[in-house]
């Protein structure tokens, strides 16, 4: 495993992505495999796991929580979370994003976690709108003040909600989903990240799943998977589900990147691509077995693409995958 600078510590290239260990909205993954799953990802040199309040609303956090007193490892494991989406016990939108709620919810999140301290909180995709009054940004630094949190950082839909974070100075970090089909990000805020400082977590790597090449015209979901009833947007924004690229198109799509990539695992080479860009920091798959973690993990140790498949795969992308893209971003 190779390691990049968050801040001061240095971070898996390879992170975790904790949504699915939620059991809500991928199917159901037990607490045993879950475990599992996170005790494979330590054994591979992982020490960076993102997680989120809502996923399975605690399940994920506490889950990790339970994991986090139990793992034995001489490397320190930093996990990040997000905020901002939870709609039980009267919670939604606008009163998530005051202070007094932001403040419940990380402490409800640093009793999930078992922790007294959180090492990075983020905004949960939160609408535009609240990122330009600012104040949520300042609730922050509160309550970072208090020690609550070490760093923060948003999780963002768009290019334009990017650059209105980056004018925020003391950001930690920016969640982006950035992958084979969405490559356009790198030209529009990548370089002005570096300048910031800001660490890029890139989500949604293999297009929730999509990248892989393991899918085709007979792949069915489960009912409460999202990939169900959120392949054209239904529940949320259509590109936190196969990047917002229809299903049937993204498969012929899929073939057409490999024909383009050098030989080998189509999971492992669809990262790398991801990680041939030095302004990323890590990037976050996620694992429903521990077979997916060994082959995620396997692609900090691939060569770099070269800039031949680099320009190829653009051309790709400008020319068929982008005109598909669908919903905000």
């Amino acid at each position: 495993m190779n390691y990049r600078s968050f801040e001061e510590a240095s971070v898996a290239e390879v992170g975790l992505g904790t949504w699915q260990l939620g059991s809500s909205e991928w199917g159901e993954v037990s607490e045993e495999e879950a475990l599992s799953i996170l005790q494979a990802y330590v054994e591979r040199g992982g020490n960076f796991i993102d997680t989120a309040d809502i996923y399975g609303m605690g399940i994920s956090e506490r889950t990790i929580g339970s994991f986090l007193k139990q793992v034995e490892t001489d490397r320190e494991i930093y996990v990040a979370t997000k905020l901002g989406r939870r709609q039980d016990d009267g919670y939604g939108w606008p009163q998530n994003f005051t202070y007094e709620v932001m403040r419940e919810h990380v402490v409800s999140s640093l009793e999930n976690l078992g922790v007294s301290q959180l090492f990075l909180d983020q905004f949960h995709c939160i609408p535009k709108e609240e990122l330009e009054k600012g104040a949520v940004f300042d609730h922050f630094r509160k309550i970072r003040e208090e020690g609550l949190i070490k760093h923060w950082g948003a999780s963002v839909e768009t290019t334009e909600e990017a650059l209105i974070c980056l004018e925020q100075e003391d950001i930690s970090s920016l969640q982006i989903i950035f992958n084979l089909f969405r490559q356009h990000l790198a030209d529009e805020f990548f370089e002005k990240a570096a300048e910031r400082d800001v660490s890029l977590i890139v989500r949604v790597p293999l297009a929730s799943g999509m990248l892989t090449g393991k899918f085709d015209e007979d792949t069915t979901f489960a009912e409460d998977d999202h990939r169900n009833f959120n392949a054209d947007g239904e529940a949320f924004n259509v590109g936190e589900t196969f990047s917002g690229i229809p299903f049937n198109e993204g498969l012929q799509l899929v073939d057409k990147i490999e024909e383009r990539m050098p030989g080998g695992s189509m999971p492992q080479l669809a990262l790398r691509w991801i990680l041939d860009h030095p302004q990323v920091t890590t990037v976050i798959p996620g694992a429903t077995k521990k077979a997916h973690v060994t082959s995620n993990t396997g692609a900090s140790s691939l060569q770099p693409l070269g800039p031949e498949t680099h320009r190829r795969l653009r051309t790709l992308y400008d020319e068929e995958i982008r005109p598909h893209i669908r919903g905000r971003y």
